[in-house]
C-alpha cells in the first residue's frame, strides 16, 4: 500500500513540530489504523484497499489537538479523524494519505447529571453507559459495536441504532446538545456549537471540524430483558414488530426481525433458535414482560430464548446480533455476502416490505430494525445480499428506489451519496469557514470537491 500525500512532506520536521505528542510511524500499525469495516462492501474493497495514511497521531487533550491542527495546516498535510474504526463506509480511511488523528486516548467523562453527559470523543459508549447507569440513566442509543465504538465516532459516522425505536435517530433535534470543534485554519480555534448548530458537524465524517467534546442526552435506565421469539412465517414476524413498535405502553429498546435463514448464521444462539426460523430479537423493559407476553400470544409467536436483565449482563449480548452485527455474523460464515440499508415508508400494513420480501426471495434476505421516524414507527432494513456483480447490486438498489423505498447506500464513501442523498449547504458553508485548505478527510464531501 502506498500513501498519496505529496512526497515533499518532511515528516521528521512535522513530527518535531508536534513536540511530545504520541506519533505512530510503524507501517503495519499505520496501515491497521487506516481502516474500518469497509470490507463489508465488495465495491468499497476495490476502491479503498490501497489507501493508507503516512502516520498516526494520538493526542490526549484538546490542547494537543490544536497543536496537531496547526502543524497540518502549516505543512498542508491532509488529516483524517478516527475513533475506534467500527464504521462500515470508509469514513475514517484516508484517501490522500497524511495524518490519521486517532482520538481514542481522549477518554475523559467531564460530567454527568440527570439526563445529560459531557464527554471527550474517545470515551467508549459501553464505559459511559456503565457510569451513567449507576445514577439511573443510560445512553439513548448505540450501534451494535457499542462495546468498542466511541462517542465521537458514533456522532461523526453513525445515524442511530439500539434505542432508536424510542428516541429516533442522531440527527433528530435533542439527540445531540453541544460539541466543541477545533478548526483547521492558519491559527486553529475552538468553536462551541449548541442546539441546532450541532448539525453543522453531526454525521459529517469529520470533514469539517475536529470534535473534542460532546454533550449528549441520556434516557432513564431500565432493566432490559432479552428475548428471542420465533414465528411461523416472516410477515407475521414483521407485523408483530410493527405492532410492538406501535405499542406505546410497552417499553422497548430493540426490535430486530430476521427472516430465515439469517438466524442460522448466529453460531452462539444456534442451541436456542430452531433451524430456519423467522425470529424477533428483542430488548424489553422487565416491568413490561406481562403485556409483551400477551402480544406474543396474539401473533402466535414462541419465546425460545429469555434472559433477565441480570442474566443478560453476562455472556452473549443479544444486541450484538442486531443492526450491522447481523451482517457481521452472516459474513463470518459466508464472506461473499454483503448488505443494503433501506428505509421503508410508513405503512402499518407493510405492503412494500412484503412485496420486496417475495420479489427477491433468498437473494436479498430480509433483516428489519424498527425505528422511530418523525413520531412514526417504520422498518429500516439491513438486508443481507447474496452478491454476484456490481451491476446486479445496482439493479437491486434501483428497484427499491423506483418502488418507493429509500436506500442509504452502504457501498460508497461519499458523504452525500450514502444516507444524505443531497448536498448539505450548512455543512459545506461551515467547512469553508473552518477548513479553508480542504485538509479534513479530503475526497469524502462531494459538495466541497465540486466547488473547489
Amino acid at each position: 500500500m502506498t500513501a498519496t500525500t505529496l512526497p515533499s512532506t518532511d515528516w521528521d520536521a512535522f513530527v518535531t513540530a508536534l513536540d511530545g505528542i504520541e506519533v505512530i510511524r510503524d507501517a503495519v500499525q499505520v496501515a491497521k489504523l487506516s481502516r474500518d469495516y469497509y470490507t463489508y462492501s465488495p465495491i468499497l474493497q476495490t476502491l479503498l484497499s490501497d489507501k493508507v495514511g503516512d502516520l498516526v497521531v494520538r493526542p490526549v487533550n484538546e490542547a494537543e489537538v490544536l497543536k496537531v491542527a496547526k502543524a497540518c495546516v502549516q505543512f498542508k498535510v491532509p488529516l483524517t479523524i478516527r475513533g475506534a474504526g467500527t464504521g462500515n463506509y470508509g469514513q475514517c480511511v484516508p484517501l490522500k494519505g497524511g495524518v490519521i488523528l486517532d482520538l481514542t486516548r481522549m477518554q475523559t467523562v467531564k460530567w454527568v447529571k440527570p439526563g445529560l453527559a459531557c464527554v471527550e470523543p474517545g470515551v467508549k459508549l459501553v464505559n459511559l453507559d456503565k457510569q451513567t447507569r449507576e445514577m439511573g440513566w443510560e445512553i439513548r442509543m448505540a450501534p451494535s459495536t457499542y462495546r468498542t465504538a466511541t462517542v465521537g465516532g458514533f456522532i461523526g459516522g453513525g445515524s442511530g441504532g439500539i434505542g432508536s425505536i424510542t428516541y429516533g435517530q442522531l440527527r433528530d433535534r435533542g439527540n445531540l446538545h453541544a460539541v466543541r470543534v477545533v478548526t483547521m485554519e492558519d491559527e486553529p480555534r475552538v468553536i462551541e456549537l449548541r442546539g441546532d448548530d450541532v448539525q453543522k458537524v453531526n454525521h459529517a465524517y469529520g470533514t469539517n471540524g475536529i470534535i473534542t467534546e460532546l454533550e449528549i442526552p441520556l434516557g432513564p435506565a431500565y432493566p432490559w430483558a432479552e428475548l428471542i421469539v420465533t414465528f411461523p412465517d416472516f410477515m407475521t414476524a414483521a407485523r408483530f414488530g410493527q405492532v410492538l413498535g406501535d405499542s406505546d405502553g410497552i417499553i422497548k429498546k430493540l426490535i430486530c426481525i430476521c427472516a430465515s435463514p439469517i438466524s442460522n448464521y448466529f453460531a452462539a444462539l444456534r442451541s436456542s433458535i430452531p433451524t430456519d426460523s423467522h425470529c424477533a430479537l428483542l430488548m424489553i423493559a422487565e416491568p413490561c414482560l406481562e403485556p409483551f407476553g400477551e402480544l406474543v400470544r396474539e401473533f402466535g409467536g414462541t419465546i425460545c430464548y429469555q434472559k433477565s436483565a441480570q442474566e443478560a449482563s453476562k455472556g452473549v449480548a443479544i444486541a450484538e446480533f442486531s443492526w450491522n452485527h447481523t451482517t457481521l455474523h452472516a459474513r463470518s460464515v459466508d464472506p461473499t455476502l454483503t448488505y443494503l440499508q433501506t428505509l421503508f415508508p410508513y405503512d402499518p400494513d407493510l405492503k412494500l416490505l412484503e412485496h420486496m420480501y417475495h420479489h427477491f426471495g433468498d437473494e436479498v434476505m430480509m433483516h428489519l430494525e424498527f425505528i422511530r421516524v418523525s413520531s412514526c414507527v417504520v422498518p429500516a432494513a439491513l438486508q443481507i445480499v447474496r452478491f454476484s456483480t456490481p451491476e446486479r447490486l445496482q439493479e437491486i438498489i434501483r428497484y427499491h428506489e423506483d418502488s418507493g423505498a429509500f436506500i442509504a447506500n452502504p457501498h460508497t464513501y461519499i458523504l452525500e451519496d450514502g444516507g444524505r442523498k443531497t448536498i448539505d449547504p450548512v455543512q459545506l458553508q461551515f467547512k469553508e469557514m473552518v477548513d479553508p485548505y480542504g485538509l479534513l478527510n479530503p475526497g469524502k464531501m462531494k459538495a466541497w470537491e465540486q466547488s473547489h
